[in-house]
């Protein structure tokens, strides 16, 4: 079928093996680009399986270093979180329901995070569980199991206050743009997770562009928010002061060149985003 309509396969073998194994619709999503008439399933000449092929090990390699990279964003957030919360109030700040803005939001969040603790086997929180009774451990404990989704939840419902400045401004951000972007890196992750295609995905949450960075930051402002790029300068952002000797831009640059195919464009790189200072 995909022949008739204009596919070529330099191997065909290799291709059947790889649509039996990874399936025609998943495929699909990486052959789109190379139809000339969406709409009747035509292929623009000289589209081969191999250039699909190719895309898919693109947003498979762009999905694991993602994945990589937000891991450590994620442990400075738990970590500065747990500090800064905990010296300004006390360590079981978690369970306070006056720190936070919605109480019921609140009580759901401390409910999701509790049948996390109930699930969790790692052996800290069975030592807690056996000597005390506290509903809920020290938050430097609580957040090692706590989910990134619960964990930027807890951070948007805190009342506005110098606390939450606080942990915000650690990240060189103010606190409203560093809630959205919390919000927009548990669902990056949660594509990631669920191994979809990330490459050319237009985003459904849309992060704030911040006004007054604290740090080096894009110089574009019509870059658009929904696009990866625009994730992958948050990452940099970020990573700029979590873990200063980074290489995750030498990273992504390398990933680019390893796969000459891939538009750019679609990914929302603009056209002069090498220039960026946050690039460099």
């Amino acid at each position: 079928m995909l022949k008739s309509r204009g596919m070529y396969f330099p191997n065909e073998n290799k291709a059947l093996h790889l649509l039996e194994n990874i399936s025609y619709y998943r495929f699909s999503g990486y052959w789109y680009p190379l139809l000339t008439d969406k709409e009747n399933h035509v292929f623009k000449p000289n589209a081969d399986f191999e250039t699909a092929y190719s895309l898919y090990k693109f947003d498979r390699e762009l999905r694991k270093l993602i994945i990589s990279e937000l891991e450590k964003i994620e442990i400075a957030v738990r970590a500065k979180m747990a500090y800064v919360l905990s010296t300004t109030h006390n360590p079981f700040w978690m369970g306070d329901a006056a720190l936070f803005a919605d109480p019921a939001k609140h009580q759901a969040t401390i409910a999701k995070i509790g049948e996390e603790l109930l699930r969790s086997d790692e052996e800290f929180i069975l030592s807690f569980r056996a000597k005390y009774s506290n509903p809920l451990p020290p938050s430097f404990i609580t957040l090692e199991i706590t989910s990134f989704g619960a964990i930027s939840r807890l951070y948007d419902n805190l009342i506005s206050g110098k606390a939450k400045r606080d942990i915000a401004n650690l990240f060189g951000l103010p606190d409203k743009v560093f809630a959205s972007w919390l919000h927009s890196f548990v669902y990056i992750r949660n594509v990631c997770a669920h191994h979809a295609r990330i490459w050319n995905r237009w985003l459904r949450i849309q992060p704030l562009f911040p006004r007054k960075p604290f740090n080096i930051w894009l110089t574009d402002k019509t870059v658009c928010n929904n696009r990866i790029y625009y994730v992958l300068s948050m990452i940099i952002y970020l990573l700029n002061t979590v873990n200063p000797d980074h290489t995750f831009r030498q990273k992504l640059s390398d990933l680019l060149l390893k796969y000459p195919n891939v538009d750019s464009r679609a990914m929302g790189f603009p056209a002069r985003w090498q220039t960026e200072a946050l690039w460099q």
